[in-house]
């Protein structure tokens, strides 16, 4: 009898299916900044990250609930007292044995002066070896959250650091390098095979796991690509099987595309523009002597002449829900006087700039990145023009992610673009991020326009003390508020993320706009 390739072919397809490794090829606009877990607190790669090296608690994708992944349990010993069991038999990729050692290791280089953690340590006191399989964390004050801060502190082997000179995180304002810059050895289900920087990365699976996946992915390569066409060429074309961040224009065409699919939801991620509220002169200005920026009236007048419902619609094609919150709907602090906007009016900005001193408008820098967030540098060429109108010159420039943060923690910008999602799901993390006055565990480690306010600084440390949950909410709601009445930043939306893909994958979309690689199936 007589078979056609063809036929054969899918017979051995058949016959293999069970063990036939998956490939599930990706793509974003940008690659992450590095390895090191502890150095650059950047959500992409914090995503990427959770491949290779997994924390003691993590949210679960469907429900966004903390659940035991290295501890498998916890105890409040005390209001300030959080003791951990820890999961045996686990091992880490080099065959070592997972232990409270590396637990204590990991947590405190999280806490070391160049992590860029702090802000998951706050409020830590200490971390205490019970024995081989427990920890104790003692924190200053009661923390409700702390289980939500622990979802982001991923697990680093202490003898692995130590061998190979990585003890201390990368520091991400130099250019100086660890190992653990371009290296890694975690826990997780993916292990790392291959990083070139700004081209490939290749992820292969983990046969030593101690988990057990529901995805079938044998092996993830992700490439960046800068260009949004040329990576929607690509899915439309198959070489890859997901965008992150497809273009808002083609997602039409995708969806009706019988071999594609979108699959939307709305991110924690709040987009703003920052302001420098700290030096006395602004560098590039043609004011001098003084610093406009320092003027809430200034500040007012560049909110009120952003135009946001026409960049939501035109700019972001409805990938953006207009807002005057610092944070998101699902975030705790929310609600809806939060929400509300000053009314975009031109001649009302006019007015205040007029009053600060400025009827003529002034000149000033202003950086965004261009390939970090849904048509950012889109947007801030709309908004140069929205400026523009009001006699402010905004002299744009905009830079790629790796450079970016970077030179905005080195307070290098006027005003600048960021976006904040929320791992938390809790303000305290955006406001003691962005809002409370720069100074240690965390505090203003994003605050790079420098904005200080004692009024504020009071409520964010009357909010990390308190115990009772519905007062606590209320003086978070509180501390937002005094943000949006002083314009501390400039909010515009809340991100809408498409993922764009082929038909044949499965994926749980996460509000914190990462994939969960444990649940990823290629059919």
């Amino acid at each position: 009898m007589k078979y056609s390739v063809a036929f054969l072919s899918a017979a051995l397809a058949l016959g293999t299916a069970g063990v036939q490794a998956k490939t599930f090829k990706w793509t974003s606009a940008s690659d992450i900044p590095t390895w090191d877990i502890h150095s650059q607190n950047n959500a992409l790669a914090n995503g990427v990250h959770a491949s290779v090296y997994e924390s003691l608690v993590y949210y679960n994708s469907r429900t966004f609930k903390a659940e035991p992944v290295l501890a498998t349990g916890w105890k409040q010993m005390t209001p300030t007292q959080l003791r951990l069991t820890l999961r045996t038999g686990v091992k880490f990729h080099d065959g070592s044995t997972f232990s409270a050692d590396d637990a204590v290791f990991s947590i405190e280089r999280a806490m070391a002066k160049t992590s860029n953690f702090a802000v998951y340590t706050a409020g830590i006191d200490k971390v205490v070896k019970v024995d081989a399989n427990t920890i104790d964390i003692f924190t200053k004050d009661p923390n409700p959250v702390l289980l939500n801060q622990l979802t982001e502190l991923r697990m680093m082997s202490k003898a692995w650091a130590e061998k190979n000179n990585s003890v201390a995180p990368k520091d991400i304002k130099t250019k100086d390098e660890n190992f653990a810059h371009r290296n890694a050895m975690g826990t997780g289900p993916f292990t790392l095979k291959e990083w070139q920087p700004d081209q490939k990365l290749v992820l292969t699976r983990n046969p030593a796991w101690w988990g057990k996946a529901e995805g079938n992915v044998t092996e993830v390569i992700y490439t960046p690509v800068r260009n949004v066409s040329t990576r929607m060429a690509a899915l439309l074309s198959g070489e890859v099987d997901f965008v992150l961040d497809p273009s808002p224009q083609d997602l039409g065409r995708v969806r009706a595309s019988p071999d594609l699919k979108v699959v939307d939801g709305i991110e924690n991620r709040t987009i703003f523009f920052g302001m420098d509220q700290f030096r006395d002169e602004l560098p590039g200005s043609d004011v001098k002597g003084k610093n406009p920026l320092k003027d809430q009236r200034v500040r007012k007048a560049l909110y009120q002449a952003i135009d946001i419902d026409t960049i939501a619609r035109v700019t972001l094609r409805g990938l953006g829900q207009p807002t005057g919150a610092l944070v998101a709907p699902q975030v705790n602090g929310w609600n809806e006087a939060v929400h509300k906007r000053f009314a975009f009016d031109v001649a009302a900005a006019q007015k205040l700039l007029a009053d600060a001193g400025y009827p003529n408008g002034f000149e000033v820098d202003f950086a965004c990145p261009n390939n970090r967030y849904i048509n950012d540098e889109a947007i801030c060429q709309a908004v140069t023009a929205m400026w523009a109108r009001i006699g402010v010159k905004a002299k744009l420039r905009t830079l790629p992610l790796v450079t970016y943060f970077p030179m905005i923690q080195r307070y290098e910008a006027s005003i600048y673009m960021l976006g904040w999602g929320v791992p938390t799901f809790d303000a305290m993390y955006s406001l003691q991020s962005l809002v409370r006055t720069v100074g240690a565990q965390g505090d203003g480690n994003y605050n790079v326009g420098r904005y200080s306010n004692p009024q504020m600084d009071g409520l964010i440390e009357r909010a990390k003390k308190e115990t009772n949950l519905k007062l606590r909410t209320e003086l978070l709601n509180r501390a937002l508020m005094l943000q949006n009445q002083d314009v501390a930043h400039i909010p515009l939306h809340n991100q809408v993320i498409p993922w764009a893909m082929k038909k044949n994958i499965d994926v749980v979309h996460r509000a914190d706009n990462r994939l969960d690689w444990r649940l990823i199936k290629v059919n």
